[in-house]
């Protein structure tokens, strides 16, 4: 049976294991939020950063990549997603039906933000976000870093988030 992860974010451009197929796919119940303070990838626990979550509200669906796992890599797979995804509580490691492009329905793993946590942050006005996302540096770089790619490589994939699209063009200008 393959093994399929859900990308909504740093997913999206830098899996970071082997990949068979990738497909667009839809996740419904969830919403894709800058909802978590990045304490240690995109900030610091003295200036934290913002990075995304699948943040369960039944209003909304969130649109990303079903990833593959190339078989016979699933234990490896797994065992590096959890130490990427879970280095604090921030997220639960779940199974999510999700819905393929391609009509199929599959079980995915998927890291969904843990709203009892400190990091989260759930309901951040835009403006506000964009001027966290402007200054916070982590141990993987600039937070702007991760906002261009993810949402240049939506647009690439042809999904677009109009909140993203926007934190993009005023982190822009805040940075310029």
């Amino acid at each position: 049976m393959t093994m399929w992860v859900f990308g909504y974010g740093s997913l999206l451009w830098k899996p970071g294991f082997e990949v068979a197929e990738q497909v667009v796919a839809t996740l419904p119940g969830y919403a894709r939020s800058f909802c978590m303070w990045s304490i240690h990838h995109r900030g610091t626990e003295e200036d934290p950063g913002l990075v995304l979550a699948l943040d369960e509200d039944p209003r909304h669906a969130c649109e990303g990549v079903a990833l593959a796992v190339q078989a016979g890599k699933e234990d490896a797979t797994l065992a590096y997603l959890r130490e990427r995804e879970l280095i604090s509580s921030a997220y639960f490691e779940q199974t999510v039906d999700i819905d393929l492009v391609d009509g199929r329905r599959v079980q995915a793993l998927a890291y969904v933000i843990n709203r009892a946590n400190r990091q989260y942050c759930g309901g951040l006005p835009l403006e506000q976000q964009a001027q966290i996302i402007a200054k916070a540096k982590g141990g993987m770089g600039p937070n702007t870093e991760y906002l261009y790619n993810t949402t240049r490589h939506l647009a690439e994939i042809g999904l677009h988030d109009p909140d993203l699209e926007w934190l993009s063009q005023r982190v822009r200008h805040l940075t310029s």
